[in-house]
């Protein structure tokens, strides 16, 4: 416990000093945010610092590794995966600067990047047998052998991009983020699983919340792809490493919402010509009837908390 209240608070610290530190180089190398032209409330947010996901990962990889350095594999594997999808992002913020517009990689770039680094981490789970899927609300396990192969990518490619999606509100994905890795690493610790893990997940709460210092509305350093990429990275790791795969879709039940709403309007456009949600991904819907950016935020990340909490119940 001990240790995981110092890697806690700082990595808060270190985060925060950070993003104070990273806000007026990324200002003056003009790495602001290019806003999309169709969501009209953000039209004064053009401009904005982004790629702030540097100074949140940096923050929680330094403090995990000097806390418990590079003797456990499946941490260091999953802080490789983080900091894989982590350059992914960060290439994509970069391109986006450069053409001073809103596209960066082509999607299927992005894709090859994604299913490239999922493939890996599958691999590596299915050659050390972390195989393991937890049931949740019950003490039940089952060994899925190689099945974990395409089990692992299909999680790895869709907590990726649904937690890409929730990145589009001040504070939204950091909140909600930092909702989720507090849920797992008490989850973690009290299974009596791998403590590293836990540690990893409870640095990544204290770096997000010194991020949502600057990132609260209104926000004066956005994430950009470069941290809600490496979120999702570190979110499938932790999850898939620590046999809690099946509990995403509970405790990160947020993220789902954002990718089940964009497939719910896409294929309801292609075949009727006509909206379900005024804008899409959901938390836009809302923001369209009139809730403000703190408001969403707030609820997701309450929510995110009850259905996090809600796996705890056997343990009580």
């Amino acid at each position: 416990m001990k240790e995981i209240l110092i890697g806690l608070i700082f990595s808060f610290l270190l985060s925060a000093a950070l993003c104070v530190g990273l806000i007026p180089i990324l200002k003056k190398l003009n790495a602001g945010q290019n806003i999309l032209h169709y969501v009209k409330e953000h039209k004064d947010k053009g401009g904005t610092p982004t790629m702030g996901g540097l100074a949140f990962v940096l923050a929680a990889v330094t403090v995990v590794l000097a806390a418990v350095g590079v003797g456990d594999k499946p941490l260091l594997v999953a802080l490789a995966v983080g900091v894989g999808y982590l350059l992914v992002g960060f290439l994509d913020d970069l391109l986006k600067k450069k053409r001073a517009d809103n596209l960066g990689l082509r999607p299927y770039q992005k894709i090859v990047f994604q299913l490239a680094v999922a493939i890996l981490a599958s691999v590596y789970c299915c050659l050390n047998g972390l195989t393991v899927l937890r049931v949740p609300f019950t003490r039940l396990e089952y060994d899925v052998g190689w099945w974990m192969m395409p089990i692992g990518i299909f999680i790895f490619v869709a907590t990726v991009n649904s937690v890409n999606l929730t990145d589009g509100l001040d504070g939204l994905a950091g909140s909600v983020s930092a909702a989720f890795f507090l849920c797992f690493g008490v989850l973690i610790s009290l299974q009596n699983g791998n403590g590293k893990l836990s540690l990893l997940s409870f640095c990544l709460v204290g770096a997000l919340l010194g991020y949502l210092i600057f990132n609260t509305n209104r926000a004066s350093l956005f994430m950009g792809d470069t941290g809600s990429l490496s979120l999702g990275g570190f979110a499938a790791s932790v999850a898939l490493f620590s046999g809690n795969a099946l509990v995403i879709p509970i405790a990160g039940i947020m993220f789902v919402l954002s990718s089940i709403s964009v497939i719910i309007q896409v294929i309801y456009y292609k075949k009727t010509g006509k909206r379900v949600f005024l804008m899409a991904p959901i938390h836009h819907h809302f923001q369209e009837k009139g809730y403000s950016e703190g408001k969403i935020a707030y609820a997701y990340a309450v929510l995110t908390l009850m259905a996090g909490a809600s796996v705890l119940l056997p343990f009580v």
